[in-house]
């Protein structure tokens, strides 16, 4: 079974027929590191499921500043999920971080799919449910932990993104500059 059935699978049964039907649905695309998905300003009209590879979704200030929302490595999802709900013009841009297999959804044939196949739209919901636990808890956690203590559950949470990520990208998610980042680990390191 391949790995989106698979993610399907922790939360819904789709018979056979089900999952045919599903994969009819999507598209499978290669990209290259620092392909970008998506841009700032355009509405997005797909979800991405990254079969291998590394993804990550950014927003840039008046300052040219690039802030990291989220990373997607094998087995997840990403997407701009205020411009795919709202199809309005959104705030991200979808970059390919390192060489990348991934499974496209259009926001159309999701729609068309939840009619066809009704669980699947409770494996979507879950899944924004998730997402916004998530999002919630990462809210908290900038507004009441330190940096440290950011990084450290950011380790905890993604051992393996640790690895692959560049340090200005965790910096930039956990929300300080590389700078200080270094510093602050030069400071881990020697505690």
């Amino acid at each position: 079974m391949n790995l989106i059935m698979q993610n399907i699978a922790k939360h819904v049964s789709l018979t056979p027929e089900e999952e045919l039907l599903f994969l009819s649905k999507t598209e499978t695309k290669n990209y290259k590191a620092k392909t970008i998905l998506l841009n700032a300003g355009e509405i997005c009209k797909h979800s991405y499921f990254v079969n291998s590879g590394l993804l990550r979704s950014f927003t840039i200030n008046d300052h040219i500043v690039e802030h990291v929302l989220s990373f997607a490595c094998e087995g997840w999802w990403i997407s701009d999920m205020y411009s795919l709900l709202s199809q309005k013009q959104g705030n991200l841009f979808i970059e390919v971080l390192e060489d990348a297999e991934v499974v496209i959804l259009s926001k159309e044939n999701q729609e068309k799919l939840y009619l066809e196949i009704p669980k699947l739209e409770r494996f979507f919901r879950i899944l924004t449910e998730n997402s916004l636990v998530a999002n919630q808890e990462r809210l908290i956690n900038n507004l009441s932990l330190s940096a440290e203590e950011r990084y450290e559950k950011f380790c905890k949470k993604y051992p393996t993104l640790v690895l692959k990520i560049p340090q200005k990208q965790i910096a930039s998610y956990i929300g300080v500059t590389p700078e200080f980042f270094s510093k602050m680990k030069s400071r881990l390191l020697k505690k």
